[in-house]
């Protein structure tokens, strides 16, 4: 379907790819944070592209072994996907406005009664700083991934969650830890997740694909898990109309949300993007730009590209 093509990286190429995305950002010339800072980060804004019963971080090469997920990002997602499979799919390969991030994202199919609920409109995932020194943020090596939540969450385990932020909110309705029974018609439901943003420095896997990330201690990350990487927020939102009885997910109550990551973002316009934006204490768009201080600029393209890199439309 695509032809679209980049050499596939070996496994010494992926490591050495690991090392370079941390080095990168590491030897970079962040922005320097004004003395107002309010945010530190940028946007992805991505479309759904198909649904299926895949997960390949959970149920790798198992195709249809899992409860039905909505995907955005990459399109050649699949339960066989790889970095090696992402990155080869090239730039443009992606429902997200940047063509450089040939990342996989999914979370479970939102069903009234037996019907899926449209999300025709592009979804927002935010990354963050999850540390009080943003400054220290580095970008994801290629390969990581992870889930965040869990199918098997109780209402008060999802309410608790140190990945919970808002919940469920839509009309006048905020902090909902299961999906609102009523919705004013003509609005969204919308879901928030943060996902942990310290790694271990090593595995970009784990048995339970948990482990090798945790959450902040006291807005730092722990000497377990060292090195500090942009926390994501998912802002998901679904077509809510009224009565929202029978509405549920594909993995079972409100409460059960959870979402998968797989990152294969081209290195340097990560890095990039983490040292403007989020390193540099800004607000950023998918260009890198924040609407407030205009003066201090923009690190991408109006092609979401880097600086001389030519348009490639996306999907």
């Amino acid at each position: 379907m695509f032809t679209r093509r980049k050499k596939a990286l070996s496994a010494g190429g992926i490591a050495a790819l690991v090392v370079a995305s941390v080095l990168t950002a590491t030897a970079g010339s962040p922005a320097q944070a004004d003395d107002l800072v309010t945010h530190h980060e940028f946007q992805v804004n991505c479309n759904v592209h198909h649904r299926g019963p895949n997960d390949p971080i959970v149920f790798p090469n198992m195709p249809g072994a899992s409860h039905d997920h909505s995907f955005v990002g990459n399109p050649t997602t699949n339960a066989a996907t790889t970095l090696n499979s992402l990155v080869a799919a090239g730039p443009g390969a992606t429902t997200c406005q940047n063509p450089d991030d040939l990342s996989a994202y999914w979370w479970p199919t939102m069903f009234r009664n037996n019907d899926p609920v449209p999300q025709t409109w592009r979804q927002t995932i935010y990354y963050k700083s999850g540390i009080l020194r943003y400054q220290d943020v580095r970008p994801f090596p290629p390969g990581l991934r992870y889930v965040v939540g869990s199918p098997t969450a109780t209402l008060d385990e999802f309410r608790t969650a140190p990945g919970a932020v808002e919940g469920f909110e839509c009309g006048d309705i905020s902090k909902s830890w299961d999906i609102p029974a009523y919705c004013t018609p003509g609005t969204q439901v919308n879901v928030r997740y943060q996902a942990p943003s310290c790694w271990d420095g090593v595995n970009l896997d784990s048995p339970d694909h948990k482990s090798h990330m945790k959450y902040p201690v006291n807005e730092a990350c722990p000497s377990s898990h060292p090195v500090a990487v942009p926390m994501l927020e998912f802002k998901i939102s679904f077509e809510a109309s009224g009565d929202m009885a029978g509405t549920r997910f594909a993995s079972g109550r409100g409460y059960t949300w959870h979402y998968d990551f797989f990152n294969a973002w081209d290195p340097p316009t990560l890095a990039a993007l983490v040292s403007h934006c989020i390193n540099g204490g800004l607000q950023c768009n998918g260009k890198g730009f924040d609407l407030y201080k205009p003066n201090r600029g923009q690190v991408l393209g109006d092609n979401y590209r880097l600086p001389g890199r030519p348009t490639v439309p996306t999907l």
